[in-house]
């Protein structure tokens, strides 16, 4: 149970951003290994892979302890719904739908003071620094002890937990089906692994306009909707998760 009465605050919170992603669940079991009690958190989001709740799931075992999940009511927890309502799907600014439905949701959910513990890897040791400018006192496991996205995926498979269908199918994340941060080879393996949802985000590029197409052409710089995306455009490679020394030497923290 989630306590709010003043004294509860004044004591921090050690809290993790659980996204049903290998990175996130090798932090929040790091963070678990560490500090005596942390709170998990989850958002939600309708286009997320059901198979993310399975994950979860396995991750609570892993973890020996319940994810409180949190879903946002006004949108529906849906990005489509997001994309409607606002009328564009990315900005120079970022993503509508992850700043309502996974930012402003957990900041609603969390407290002041709250250690923030997040999944950043080795690769993204700049996010972190600029995250910090907002949060100083969060914690990247991870980067603390030079883990990769690779390494993450290798001790997940490690500990007996099978990785979420996303990655499985060669995707980078285990995001929604159908990003709209994602590129233009991306999107052609979402138009080949789930046609509908490549549809329905077609169709909505459509309700909204110009302004909600993804990319721009190369030569003349216009903007050009999913239908007009050539089939051999871009490239996506499937990631290949090797466990490196710096993997073997953290998963000595939470082994038995």
């Amino acid at each position: 149970m989630i306590h709010d009465s003043d004294a509860d605050r004044k004591v921090s919170r050690v809290v993790s951003h659980f996204s049903c992603g290998a990175a996130s669940a090798v932090a929040t079991k790091l963070a678990i290994a560490q500090h005596l009690e942390v709170w998990i958190v989850n958002a939600f989001i309708v286009q997320e892979h059901p198979d993310n709740r399975r994950f979860l799931a396995d991750c609570e075992r892993w973890f020996g302890q319940e994810v409180i999940v949190v879903r946002d009511e006004k949108y529906g927890a849906s990005t489509v719904e997001v994309f409607r309502r606002k009328r564009f799907m990315r900005s120079k600014h970022g993503a509508p739908c992850s700043n309502i439905l996974k930012r402003e949701l957990l900041a609603k959910w969390s407290h002041p003071d709250d250690v923030l513990v997040v999944g950043f890897t080795v690769e993204e040791a700049d996010r972190f620094e600029d995250f910090k400018e907002h949060h100083p006192t969060a914690l990247a496991p991870l980067i603390e002890r030079g883990l990769s996205k690779d390494d993450c995926l290798a001790m997940i498979q490690r500990a007996g937990i099978e990785l979420p269908v996303m990655y499985r199918l060669g995707y980078a994340n285990a995001n929604c089906i159908g990003c709209v941060k994602g590129g233009e080879g991306y999107w052609n393996k979402i138009r080949r692994d789930f046609p509908e949802q490549f549809e329905e985000m077609a169709r909505m590029q459509e309700q909204i306009g110009p302004g909600a197409y993804l990319f721009r052409d190369r030569l003349t710089n216009e903007r050009f909707s999913l239908r007009d995306l050539r089939p051999d455009a871009g490239r996506h490679d499937e990631p290949s998760p090797e466990c490196s020394f710096f993997c073997e030497i953290a998963e000595q923290e939470y082994s038995p």
